[in-house]
């Protein structure tokens, strides 16, 4: 059974396939300055090119689990997740509000996906 990886670091991989199934890492914001709309457009932006690069895309998530900093951002938060999930193919999703590792960053997004 082969384990891929992609864009592995010290630390950790950004993406691991193993068994026509692709998981990602968290995915947070680089820029960290922007409002919750913006750092959500910005790490759904992440997953649709990890998970292209990986061979798959956002009609084939099999979970998804999202940090928020603050319950406060959730409207805003589903406004950007409603504009971007693929209508019929909504998967199952959980949302938590959670103290994260950098303050600045107010989501962070954990996908699983099949392969296409």
């Amino acid at each position: 059974m082969e384990i891929k990886r992609l864009h592995v670091g010290r630390r950790l991989s950004e993406v691991a396939i193993h068994n026509e199934t692709v998981y990602l890492a968290g995915q947070i914001a680089e820029d960290t300055s922007q409002d919750i709309g913006g750092q959500t457009r910005e790490v759904l932006g992440h997953v649709d090119r990890l998970l292209a690069e990986a061979g798959s895309d956002k009609t084939c998530i099999l979970m998804c689990q999202i940090y928020i900093k603050d319950m406060a951002d959730f409207p805003a938060m589903n406004e950007v997740w409603d504009e971007w999930v693929a209508q019929g193919h909504t998967p199952p999703r959980a949302t938590v509000e959670s103290r994260l590792a950098n303050p600045e960053v107010l989501v962070e997004i954990v996908v699983t996906a099949a392969l296409r």
